[in-house]
Parts: structure tokens; sequence; C-alpha cells
């Protein structure tokens, strides 16, 4: 049974919902230490006061928290007083409203927890909440405080169990616009080769070999290969990226090795074929892309002002 994180109240209007929250996953990754090298002895970090001897290690029962206002002043703060913040959603997670998830953007979307009805009291109010969300087809944002900072939530349901999923603030997701490639054009027979590979690549769930995490079985290898003194396993050679020049014969060949590894795997699969490109056209529309790309660069150039200091 995972440990209890949190405690507190769903509060839905004026519906409250005492509940639990835990952990909703696991890492399963190899942890390694740090040790010292002559003698593979363990380094260890020692908690010291930079004020006084530094000799002494420092107890836990001496260590608090503080807000450094100054080099030379701090502000001591409690855990009693971070636990009686003046903020409704220190105590309770808030919905504030239902919104269909579709317009959520997957990026704002962070960790999730599962919450448990902490009483057998809030078994009745926790399954309305479930059953209504579930029939709705909508999420809930809420707000909720708790390790150290308020944050933004997402309550959604998953097997009959209520989730919650962390969620970031807007003005903590970066703008992308600056990452943008240069104008480029792009055929609508590459579009709809793509769109076959998409095809030909889509399954129905997230199951089987090809979606294990093979970093940790790599490194369980080498683990098992140096306690046992035997070689380490070889490593495959990495393919160099090649240089894309023809976009449609580098689609083809992905359908066709996508159509090999169904044919291995799990059942069949809706396979679509790539449309033949149309060389006359392609050949008369060259030039056109040409003066698009010089009037776009032409317009990119003048268009750009240097950054005021």
């Amino acid at each position: 049974m995972p440990r209890t994180i949190w405690s507190g109240a769903i509060s839905f209007g004026l519906v409250t919902v005492p509940i639990n929250v835990v952990g909703a996953t696991e890492d399963h990754s190899i942890r390694f230490h740090q040790y010292h090298l002559a003698d593979q002895g363990r380094i260890r970090y020692r908690k010291i006061c930079e004020l006084e001897d530094r000799d002494r290690e420092v107890s836990q029962e001496e260590i608090g928290k503080g807000y450094e206002l100054t080099k030379t002043q701090v502000i001591p703060i409690t855990d009693e007083e971070l636990s009686n913040l003046p903020l409704p959603t220190a105590k309770a997670i808030e919905i504030d409203a239902f919104v269909p998830l579709a317009s959520i953007d997957p990026i704002r979307i962070a960790e999730g927890y599962y919450l448990q009805p902490s009483s057998p009291v809030g078994a009745k109010p926790y399954k309305l909440l479930v059953q209504a969300l579930s029939r709705s087809a909508k999420v809930a944002v809420a707000k909720y405080a708790w390790s150290g900072r308020e944050r933004l939530g997402l309550l959604r349901v998953r097997d009959d169990v209520l989730v919650l999923h962390a969620m970031r603030w807007p003005d903590e997701i970066r703008d992308p616009t600056e990452l943008l490639p240069p104008p480029v054009q792009v055929s609508d027979e590459e579009i709809k080769g793509a769109l076959a590979l998409m095809d030909t690549m889509t399954t129905e769930s997230l199951e089987g070999p090809e979606f294990q995490d093979r970093y940790t079985e790599a490194i369980a290898q080498i683990i098992e290969a140096k306690r046992e003194e035997k070689p380490l396993p070889e490593a495959p050679a990495p393919e160099a990226p090649a240089e894309v020049l023809d976009l449609m014969a580098a689609l083809n060949a992905s359908v066709e090795k996508a159509k090999a590894t169904r044919g291995q795997g799990a059942g069949s699969a809706e396979v679509h074929e790539l449309p033949k490109p149309k060389k006359k056209a392609a050949a008369k529309k060259q030039p056109a892309k040409k003066a698009t790309a010089k009037k776009a660069t032409a317009k990119k150039t003048s268009g750009r002002r240097p950054r005021s200091a």
C-alpha cells in the first residue's frame, strides 16, 4: 500500500469529500551511489553550519527553514506556519471549473496522484463525484496547496478512482515561437505520405516489448556481467542520421519497415499505400517554390529588428 502524501478534502460546491492523496506512479530506475575509487568507501554528505566548527555535524533537530532576506538576515519559517497558511486551498482541493479534457494543452499536465476516501463517511460523495465526472465526459480544474506552493490541478477518473494531476500555471510554459524552423514548402503528396505512415504505425494500446524500459534492462545486464566477471554486452553500432534528400523515398521506406515490423508483431494493422509522386507537376511547381522561398526570406530579413538593450 503506497504511503499517504497529503490528507484533506475535495471541495465541490457545498459537497466535501475527505480524501487521502497517494502516489499513482512508481520509479523502477536503477540507483547509483558515489564511492571512493581507491577503496570503494561510500561518499557521504555531512550537514555542517558554515558559522560554527566545520568538524561538528548538525543534527536534524537543529535545522529549520528560512527565507534569506539579505546576506545577513534570515526570516525563519516553521512547519506549523506553513501548515496554517491563510489559504482555503491549504486544507482542501477546491474545484473551480469543469472543462473538456481536449481544451487543456498536455504540456501543462504533470505528475499524477490517486485520491482515496479517508473515511467511510466520504465513500458516497466520492462515488457521486466519480460518476458525475464519468457521465459528463469532462475533467475538473482545481486549486490545492501542498509541497510548498499552491498549484492548479486536474481531476479525472481512472477505473472508478479519482486521479489528481498537477498542472503548470500559464506563465510557467515557455513561448515556443522562437524555435520555429525557417520557412519551407511541403507538398500535398508528402503530407499524405506522412499520414499513411502514421496509419501504418497506429496501435490500440501501449503494451508489449516495444514499450519497455530498455535502458534499465541494459544497466541490469552490465551490473550482472560485472558481478559474474563476464565480458560486458556489446553496444550496437549507432546509425548515423542520414540527410533526407528525397522525402517521399524516405516515407516509402519507412512504411515498408513498419509493414515488416507489424508482420512480426501483434496482429494485423490497417496499412495504406503511399501516393505516387507526380514528377511533372513537381517540376512545374519548382520555380514557384524558389520564388516563394526568396520572398519569405526577403520578408523575414527586412522585418527583423535588433532587440533593444
